[in-house]
């Protein structure tokens, strides 16, 4: 299983019954004093009736203060305004558009916003401006650019990003936090959007300094698109580098996770995601390759647990995404999912969901919280989704899984100077998602004719199941492995919505493979084998490789860990509904290779139909499900095609339901919706 649960200091929180220890490097630390448990050293008591399983209640208050609602990354509020007996009713509010938030506009405008202080606070445009909107009008309020020159334009993630982080002292200050493409923080007054003077260098702090290898502040490719996620009065910051499959060297910046005081901006503590020689999991960088592989950054957003003070953090892999034959060993905390104290940054336990990663299987999206009772007992739960379709699931307090982690045998490979990990972790349960593995049976098979070129076609990939690992490609052979979920595949950022009131795990899921071939260019990269171009292996006459349905949302009982329902997240495309092979074909709903941005209320399940290639048709559409069945109650159009995920907030006396669209020829913006006035 490979779980080694850490601590950086004797004085650990010690809870309830139900969670009665905390290990410390392999060894249990456990007291009890009367009726209460007591965090020793943290200065702070919470009585014991306090510390049973009470389910996460989302956002609260009618707020939205979080990227996905709470801290816990629920993407559930307890609205109920807008129910299944009106929700058909929806109209368009407001629209607030990004078009002149940039040289260019924005066609893929992924900001979920913010509704804090009375205000809406969102990101927009390349350059990423912060603004501050009218939540009754739509009207802008404010708005904050930093201009950053060449290091802007420099940046891996130069876009509008996923949007800002808030804070309030409950005594009147309030700040937005805004991370620049150039990989500044910017500290704001939630009221004016002037940079607070007491913060940094009159309301900026430099990530690019401070993470323990020098690199060039204009030129270094570092940055992130996920807004911090804060803590008490510490703000942890991640960071995001280029897409790994092609990376032109091996050295690279590292992605350390840092945190920072919130008032001051001054650097609190950082947690190195590739172990320095001192620190645990140092040896599982072999050959020194801790010493120049960068990346292991985290990407996805945050999520955090205020009451416990914890962190948890999706941690990508090494450089680079395929080939890791320069950094043998399991590589941790690669690919892991982490726990850190976000006091002082010492790590209270991980789980490495990847060995040696060479997939791309990088955890894409904040892990979510939820109080879950299973077999009689209550857990304080914490769930990763996985691009591989897994939910490890964990007690949130001590790392211990929820259900069993089995190592299984995996294929190697026969790369050459590759390393390859034996065995990866498998969860029992929950069961996975989506599919796993490619074989002659998942091929496209809506005719015998098509099944025949998808047949012909598989004859030039290396097919096998999950973990199946890279091959080379082959002038007029082999050209790489067929890798099922891609790295497009399965979960990725949107994540997940839980619903307390049902216990229900609700994931968006795309079924899409990846073709994965290596090739050694040393024009292009350092690095021996990079990923190369793979020659005729798309789908029969243009139709996808893989049989349907392409795209799914998937209810996952989380007290039992089996799937509650399945469907296909769209209607069938048009281009296939009408293509000319499948003329007297009954095609069945077959969604698309898209996942649909997820929002759970008290009464209903919105999702949204992502853009892309396959799109059903010209406009978006916001469907409004069942969450006991997944049935469709409604479906509202939109301007375009949802492209942010879905979140909502109470003003005025009226539920808004707010998600940003865009689309080719559509530049970015904000649609909000709410019920007719009576």
């Amino acid at each position: 299983m490979r779980l080694q649960r850490l601590v950086g200091s004797l004085t650990a929180k010690l809870f309830s019954a139900w969670a009665a220890s905390l290990a410390v490097r392999g060894h249990v630390v456990a007291a009890w004093f009367g009726g209460a448990a007591t965090i020793l050293g943290a200065g702070i008591f919470v009585p014991a009736d306090r510390l049973e399983a009470v389910a996460q209640r989302g956002a609260a208050n009618g707020e939205w203060l979080h990227w996905a609602g709470d801290a816990g990354s629920t993407r559930y509020a307890p609205l109920d305004q807008i129910d299944a007996s009106n929700v058909a009713d929806l109209q368009i509010a407001w629209r607030w558009q990004s078009r002149n938030f940039g040289p260019t506009p924005e066609s893929y405008y992924r900001v979920t916003p913010l509704y804090a202080n009375g205000m809406i606070y969102a990101t927009a445009g390349f350059r990423r401006a912060a603004v501050a909107i009218d939540p009754e009008t739509g009207e802008t309020l404010w708005m904050y650019r930093l201009d950053e020159g060449e290091r802007g334009g420099n940046s891996p993630r130069g876009n509008s990003g996923r949007g800002v982080g808030y804070w309030s002292d409950g005594d009147g200050e309030k700040r937005v936090l805004l991370i620049t493409p150039g990989y500044h923080m910017v500290s704001l007054d939630a009221d004016t959007g002037v940079p607070d003077p007491a913060f940094g260098e009159n309301g900026i702090v430099d990530l690019k300094l401070g993470l323990g290898r020098e690199i060039d502040l204009v030129e270094a490719r570092i940055g992130s698109s996920s807004p911090p996620v804060i803590v008490g009065d510490v703000a942890v910051v991640g960071a995001a580098l280029p897409v790994g499959a092609r990376p032109p060297t091996k050295e690279m910046p590292p992605g350390h996770v840092r945190g920072f005081d919130v008032r001051t901006g001054e650097l609190r503590w950082i947690f190195h995601t590739i172990p320095q020689p001192d620190d645990y999991g140092h040896e599982t960088w072999e050959d020194d390759s801790w010493s120049f592989t960068g990346n292991a950054a985290v990407w996805a957003p945050f999520t955090a647990d205020p009451e416990l003070g914890y962190v948890y953090l999706p941690v990508e892999a090494g450089t680079g995404d395929y080939y890791g034959g320069h950094r043998p060993g399991d590589n941790l905390y690669s690919q892991s999912l982490v726990c850190l104290d976000a006091r002082d940054g010492s790590i209270v336990w991980h789980y490495q969901t990847v060995r040696h990663g060479i997939w791309d299987f990088d955890p894409p999206a904040a892990p979510v919280l939820m109080d879950i009772t299973v077999d009689g007992r209550d857990i304080r739960a914490v769930a990763q989704v996985t691009k591989q379709t897994f939910t490890f699931t964990f007690d949130r307090i001590t790392g211990e899984p929820v259900w069993p982690i089995e190592d299984r045998p995996v294929p190697a490979g026969d790369v050459p100077g590759e390393w390859y990990a034996p065995t990866q972790p498998f969860p029992v349960l929950p069961v996975p998602f989506d599919v796993q593995g490619v074989t002659e049976d998942d091929l496209l098979d809506l005719t015998p004719e098509l099944k025949a070129e998808a047949l012909e076609i598989a004859q030039k990939l290396t097919l096998g199941p999950m973990y199946t690992p890279p091959t080379l490609i082959e002038e007029g052979g082999n050209q790489g492995t067929l890798v099922m979920p891609g790295s497009l595949g399965g979960a990725n950022w949107p994540g997940a919505a839980y619903d307390p009131e049902t216990q229900r795990l609700f994931i968006g899921s795309s079924t899409r493979p990846s073709v994965i071939g290596l090739v050694h260019d040393p024009e292009s990269s350092n690095m021996r084998y990079i990923q190369g171009q793979a020659r005729g292996v798309g789908g029969p006459r243009g139709l996808p490789l893989v049989k349907p349905p392409w795209g799914r949302i998937t209810a996952l009982d989380m007290k039992t860990g089996q799937k509650a329902w399945t469907i296909a997240n769209d209607d069938t495309p048009s281009f296939i509904a009408e293509h000319p092979a499948l003329e007297g074909v009954s095609v069945p709903r077959t969604g698309r290779q898209t996942r649909a941005g997820l929002l759970a209320t008290r009464t209903l399940l919105f999702a949204g139909t992502g853009g892309g290639t396959m799109s059903a048709s010209r406009t978006g559409l916001l469907r409004a499900h069942d969450k006991a069945t997944g049935e469709i109650l409604a479906a509202i159009e939109l301007p375009s095609h949802q492209t942010g995920v879905p979140m909502t907030y109470m003003h005025g006396g009226r539920q808004y339901i707010v998600v940003a669209v865009a689309g080719r020829g559509v530049p970015g913006e904000l649609v909000a919706l709410r019920l007719p006035s009576r």
